[in-house]
């Protein structure tokens, strides 16, 4: 990723761009990309050997300006409009390195091409027509993703998902919009040729499906950033061998000194619906040591955010201590955790004393040593975090950033409105109607529907270059 970069420049079609698609550094293979109306015959100057048609490839000897041989390259070739960007496109898939790669990139600007800024591929097939804004998002979120449900719910939105769902309500919008221009046009009739109720019943519709889209965004959140399990309890409970025991591998360091864990460590496990990102958090107790201090200030924070919060104990003592620790900050589900259950057993009504102490979605006794429990207290997690995300289908259009559910939470404002004018009929229809076209206008910017530059900027500036 190129941080920091980002231009206000509208893009020049006229140009031609070239960068490297893949990561630099050591590897098997680099791919360079070109695109623009120059890019065929850019590409064929640095090459010994063209492919003949499109779609086709060719092996080939790279050359740099002053025809020294730089790398031999599988070459595939593309036709405007039918490339990812809607123009004539080559890809040169090279030899790995830090310098293959570059050299080649090298050559490609000698004869003309520019460097692309971070997703200029990706803005060429939205100016030209192949993506719209919200499937050009997915491509980033694709990139992004952490988890399979991420993964998923991108490979939806880029296939068009969210786009068909806007425009359907935008489609709405505008025959509302028709029934209430043909109430204007027949002003001498009484109640006019709509009937006040059909135009209210309709804009009823529009209301209710913009708060089901709107609902999502709690779920979209969670399957993009992943829900947020925090681990808290006292010092030396076993926080760390449980997180590293559900993470699968050594991330936290373990000891039997209290206080070792200074500071928040992440990982995030990957499960069929929402990804949870786990954290194991400073012990929380009453520290002395100002750099400790600062650590259990960063897990109560935490625990202020978290979507579920495992309360680890490894006796009934630390379960009444966290009990009093954490008495009125905790606003998430909880799940209280004996973590030590093959050193001393735990019996049912141990378990059920402890989760009544924190009025707990539930309370489990797992082994970190042994592995017991531990698959239990996953299937638990994921239960209370499905139900904390509202019990949204996560295979249903799902709003995933922020600037999606800014645009519908404005567009329900505007029909609310509306709505609220027409009841009260002091307002004439053309005047109500105005929340009407502001709405239609603000989903038409959330999909790109229209000429939206800032919007485009604000997309694209996070983009890969290459990308």
């Amino acid at each position: 990723m190129v941080n920091g970069l980002e231009s206000n420049i509208p893009v020049d079609l006229s140009e031609t761009i070239v960068a490297q698609a893949t990561p630099p550094g050591r590897g098997a293979l680099s791919i360079v990309r070109i695109s623009g109306p120059e890019a065929h015959s850019i590409a064929r100057a640095a090459l010994d050997r063209w492919p003949e048609e499109a779609r086709s490839v060719a092996v080939s000897n790279v050359r740099d300006a002053s025809a020294m041989h730089i790398d031999q390259s599988v070459v595939i070739r593309y036709d405007a409009p039918a490339s990812f960007t809607g123009e004539d496109l080559v890809e040169i898939i090279t030899h790995g390195g830090l310098v293959v790669a570059t050299t080649v990139v090298a050559a490609l600007i000698a004869r003309g091409a520019r460097v692309a800024l971070p997703g200029e591929f990706t803005r060429r097939a939205v100016f030209n027509g192949k993506l719209d804004v919200l499937q050009a998002e997915a491509i980033g979120d694709l990139v992004d993703a952490r988890s399979r449900a991420a993964q998923s719910v991108a490979l939806r939105q880029l296939d068009g998902g969210l786009s068909r769902r806007v425009l359907a309500l935008r489609d709405e919008l505008i025959g509302l919009e028709a029934l209430i221009a043909y109430d204007i046009d027949f002003p001498e009739e009484d109640d006019g040729p709509i009937a006040p109720a059909r135009i209210l019943a309709a804009a009823d519709g529009i209301v209710t499906a913009l708060e089901r889209l709107l609902a999502t965004s709690r779920t979209g959140e969670l399957v993009r950033e992943g829900a947020l399990v925090v681990l808290a309890g006292a010092p030396n409970v076993g926080k760390s061998s449980l997180f590293n025991a559900l993470v699968g591998e050594a991330r936290a360091i373990v000891t039997d000194i209290p206080g070792t864990t200074r500071d928040a460590i992440e990982a995030v496990i990957d499960t069929a619906t929402i990804p949870l990102r786990l954290v194991d958090t400073a012990g929380i107790r009453d520290a002395l040591d100002p750099v400790e201090r600062l650590g259990v200030e960063v897990s109560e924070s935490y625990v202020a955010r978290a979507s579920v919060v495992l309360v680890c104990a490894d006796s009934e003592e630390t379960v009444v201590h966290m009990s009093r620790a954490l008495a009125g900050r905790l606003t998430s589900p909880v799940i209280v955790v004996r973590t030590k259950a093959d050193i001393a057993a735990v019996t049912a009504a141990e378990l059920a004393r402890d989760g009544g102490l924190f009025e707990a979605a539930a309370a489990l006794a797992v082994s970190a040593e042994t592995g017991d429990g531990l698959g239990p207290l996953l299937s638990t997690i994921a239960h209370v975090v499905s139900e904390g995300a509202s019990q949204q289908d996560v295979d249903a259009p799902l709003l995933t950033q922020e600037r999606h559910r800014y645009a519908i939470a404005r567009a329900l404002d505007e029909v609310r409105a509306f709505r609220a004018l027409w009841v009260e009929g002091e307002i004439p229809a053309p005047v109500a109607a105005v929340h009407l076209r502001e709405t239609v206008r603000i989903l038409e910017d959330l999909i790109g529907s229209v000429d939206v530059e800032d919007v485009l900027d604000e997309v694209f500036r996070r983009f890969c270059v290459g990308k």
